[in-house]
């Protein structure tokens, strides 16, 4: 039975450089059950996990690892001067933010992750059309490290570096002009991607 389900695996990626050694598969555990069945050895799904189990298979997300091209040879300085000018600002009571647009969220009756206490079951559609939703948002968060917390500014039209500065504008003259009265300089710490595009 492992020879075939290690075939099915084999196969299901043939055409692939590492098949040899299979490292992963996209088959759920009934389509492999299934394969097991029509070579003349039907299995389960539990046995089907047992199998997966047993020769290290586990459900994964991909990470983020490998680099596109060389390093910069100054990439470790690079961090090592965040680092110091984060403690420098710190230490005199500057603000340091950390700022990042997330995930965009479409406006409807959508399917959202998590619960919450109700009455009667909430119903919503049973796809994520964009042609369903009333509109987007665009959430923009900075996090406050000298404070330990975090400001977050819905917007509607798109993620720009306009909508960048516009919420962090937002944040200075609702909060941060109040917290820092004193504060003469701003140290922004920020991801590239999105509004904070190198581009822009």
């Amino acid at each position: 039975m492992e020879a075939n389900f290690l075939a099915v695996l084999r196969e299901h990626t043939a055409g692939d450089p590492m098949r040899e050694a299979v490292k992963w598969t996209a088959l759920t555990r009934r389509e492999i059950s299934q394969r097991l069945a029509s070579r003349g050895t039907p299995a389960g799904k539990r046995v089907v996990k047992q199998l997966l189990q047993k020769h290290g298979y586990v459900k994964r997300k991909a990470r983020k690892k490998l680099e596109m091209g060389p390093r910069h040879p100054d990439r470790n300085g690079q961090f090592q001067n965040i680092a110091r000018l984060k403690q420098e600002y710190l230490d005199a009571g500057q603000p340091v933010l950390s700022i990042d647009t997330k995930k965009k969220e479409l406006l409807g009756s959508f399917y959202r992750q998590g619960k919450l206490y109700t009455q009667e079951a909430i119903a919503v559609f049973d796809h994520d059309f964009p042609s369903a939703a009333s509109g987007v948002v665009f959430p923009h968060g900075r996090y406050d490290l000298g404070r330990n917390c975090a400001h977050i500014n819905l917007g509607t039209s798109h993620e720009t570096s306009q909508f960048a500065c516009d919420s962090l504008e937002r944040w200075w003259q609702r909060q941060g002009c109040v917290q820092y009265p004193a504060a003469r300089q701003l140290l922004l710490l920020c991801d590239g991607g999105g509004s904070n595009s190198a581009s822009r």
